[in-house]
């Protein structure tokens, strides 16, 4: 019997390949479904199931597409209605795969579908359980997504994740292993831990929510409290993994078709489409096409697409570094952004050779900031999440989150310079394309954001540890 975990970082999500005497069962796939036929083929076998934890919200999972290319069927939990055919397996439903077992185990509360499916061996002993979102490392999954689906609140669907904690996972022996669907920096939970496979005893000791003395009052008020609103794109990825969607190749060939820069303006003004540039932020600082958003591919990509995006439906151009077109493609696929229309052929460059317009983004350096605040009061807008802020930050620096940034459009001053930063750049690189598109160019750049702060001895407020905040 072997486990795999499949880990996409972009995502902060893990699927997982088992396989018992040739017969294989894939866990909440992306959509791209290479990895797992490739990894199939390897190892000369079959996949037999198709298993999904509950209906994801922050990614389009490959579960239709796979079932299309293997026959094998789609397995939810009970209450699932996707529109497309489907087992929905009944609490305590058995599937064997070659020497071992996957056990349906019913777990609501993230989602009212939500199914941990436990793993057991030839002999019959657990060994792993898979637990979706109902289950993370240091955390649980939010129990506000699915509200309005349900016709519960988020403090009922709470309490009912409590109870499928408490009667179905925690008497669980201390050896089996947990694979969650996600690890740190997935907005589908608060506090999870960098570490993407733990045992249960090890929750059971580390994990706040698996507190033995806990009352389902105190879960519901820490699981509850602190709750950020979800991204606008999570509803519609949900409805397209209960729906349908388009073929990925038909995705990648639209995506991947190559425009010159006067077709790529021309599409631009004839379609309303947002031309996304993901080269790296250095790039896009020293030249970019007016009004592009930059999101670069070496960041969290796809989730600050859905997330300040939003509309899977927007129609979307691409600058990329040369041979990243596919890539970009399919890793906008995995949120559920389909229509993208082509990219600039040849790149920038191109584009700059045809002498096009182009805009630029001014910089300074962290030492130059300290100069620039102990002679006069400036402007600083600090664009981290407000656990980030909270926990340290310039005294005179405003919190504008990333997330957030359309909310906050009316403090950013219209004439006078103000700066901006991140923890590093990349955030405030994002911030700064959108500003810019919305009529700012009165801002600059703080270059190595708030760690070259530090480094450079400007002041900052006294370091509070962002667990306890």
């Amino acid at each position: 019997m072997k486990v795999e975990q499949l880990y996409t970082g972009c995502l902060a999500q893990g699927a997982y390949y088992i396989e018992s005497k040739g017969e294989v069962a894939i866990i909440d796939p992306l959509r791209e479904t290479a990895p797992y036929l490739n990894r199939a083929k390897r190892d000369g076998a079959k996949i037999k199931y198709i298993f999904e934890t509950h209906f994801h919200a922050d990614f389009v999972s490959g579960h239709l597409t796979l079932a299309k290319e293997t026959q094998a069927p789609i397995i939810f939990g009970p209450h699932a209605n996707p529109t497309f055919e489907a087992i929905i397996a009944s609490d305590g439903q058995e599937f064997p795969l070659g020497e071992a077992t996957l056990v349906a185990v019913h777990t609501p509360g993230h989602t009212m579908e939500s199914t941990t499916y436990l793993l057991k061996d030839k002999n019959g002993k657990d060994h792993a359980i898979f637990t979706g979102d109902t289950l993370f490392l240091g955390d649980v999954g939010r129990p506000d997504l699915a509200q309005k689906a349900a016709h519960m609140t988020q403090e009922e669907l709470a309490g009912t994740l409590y109870e499928s904690l408490r009667n179905k996972i925690m008497p669980l022996a201390d050896d089996v292993i947990v694979y969650p669907a996600h690890g740190a920096g997935s907005a589908c939970g608060k506090n999870m831990m960098k570490e993407t496979v733990d045992t249960l005893g090890n929750q059971k000791k580390m994990n706040y929510a698996l507190r033995t003395d806990m009352t389902k009052e105190e879960f519901v008020k820490e699981v509850t409290d602190g709750l950020l609103p979800p991204p606008q794109y999570f509803p519609l990825n949900v409805k397209m993994n209960k729906e349908g969607y388009a073929d990925l190749n038909e995705v990648l060939e639209q995506g991947t078709h190559a425009l010159s820069p006067e077709a790529f303006e021309i599409a631009a003004n004839e379609t309303g489409a947002i031309v996304l540039d993901v080269r790296h932020q250095n790039d896009f600082a020293k030249g970019h096409i007016p009004r592009s958003i930059f999101i670069g591919l070496d960041g969290g990509f796809a989730p600050w697409v859905g997330t300040l995006i939003a509309d899977v439906k927007q129609p979307i151009l691409l600058v990329t570094p040369e041979g990243k077109e596919e890539e970009a493609v399919t890793r906008l696929s995995r949120v559920g952004f389909d229509n993208t229309l082509g990219f600039l052929n040849g790149g920038f460059t191109a584009w700059k050779k045809a002498s096009k317009q182009y805009d630029t983004v001014d910089a300074i350096q962290a030492s130059e900031l300290k100069e620039i605040l102990s002679k006069e009061n400036s402007f600083v807008f600090d664009v981290r999440k407000e656990t980030e802020y909270l926990s340290e930050h310039i005294p005179s620096a405003e919190n504008t989150p990333l997330s957030f940034l359309n909310e906050h459009l009316a403090e950013f001053p219209k004439k006078v310079p103000f700066f901006v930063h991140c923890a590093g750049g990349y955030r405030s690189m994002i911030a700064i394309s959108i500003l810019k598109s919305r009529g700012f160019h009165n801002l600059v750049d703080v270059s190595g954001g708030f760690k070259a702060i530090k480094e450079a001895g400007i002041g900052v407020s006294d370091y509070v540890c962002p667990s306890t905040l």
